[in-house]
């Protein structure tokens, strides 16, 4: 995992949510501070952003958080973080996100957690990145989408290289080797192509 320096997590702004998605959310947030890993998130201090970003931080990592103005004036953002983006547009918070990170987890979470999943598998599908992309499968919270894409796959709506787009991991010990693991997307699909 030594290219992955900078790790950015998409995950659920709410707070009303099971204490199986918080303790993740924490969980992840330290191993990655352990790690010595950059996290990169939405600025949130509210809901699992929050929760990761704090756990992050008190295990010594960075926080870079990229929150745009809209949300930011409702008083929302994280005040301690290492750095904090204030951006115009969620455009223009999403391609920071992408251009600051080596790496995507993405998390439980609800529309925006999906919106964000969809556009980086998708800019990977199309080559505009060979980042890894792991989908943490908390309590099976994944398993519709799971689903929905096997779906997409067997109506001929993608093709047969669709998985190799992510990684699905069941737990969040499993993330960072599921990170370790992820080979070059270029290499894959040359290899698939053979």
């Amino acid at each position: 995992m030594s290219k992955v320096r900078s790790v950015c997590v998409y995950c659920g702004s709410s707070g009303q949510v099971s204490e199986e998605y918080k303790k993740a959310a924490h969980d992840l947030g330290t191993l990655i501070g352990n790690a010595g890993l950059r996290l990169v998130y939405g600025g949130g201090r509210v809901g699992l952003m929050g929760i990761t970003a704090d756990a992050a931080l008190a295990a010594g990592g960075e926080v870079v958080g990229i929150i745009p103005d809209h949300i930011q004036v409702r008083e929302v953002d994280h005040g301690g973080l290492t750095e904090l983006h204030v951006v115009d547009s969620m455009h223009t918070r999403k391609r920071m996100m992408v251009e600051k990170s080596d790496a995507f987890v993405v998390m439980p979470g609800g529309l925006g957690t999906l919106d964000e999943a969809f556009e980086i598998i998708t800019w990977r599908q199309l080559g505009l990145h060979d980042k890894p992309v792991v989908i943490a499968n908390i309590g099976g919270y994944w398993d519709p989408l799971r689903d929905l894409l096997t779906h997409i796959r067997a109506t001929g709506f993608g093709r047969g290289e669709i998985e190799s787009y992510f990684t699905f991991v069941d737990s969040v010990h499993a993330i960072l080797p599921a990170l370790r693991r992820a080979p070059d997307a270029q290499q894959k699909i040359a290899v698939e192509r053979l």
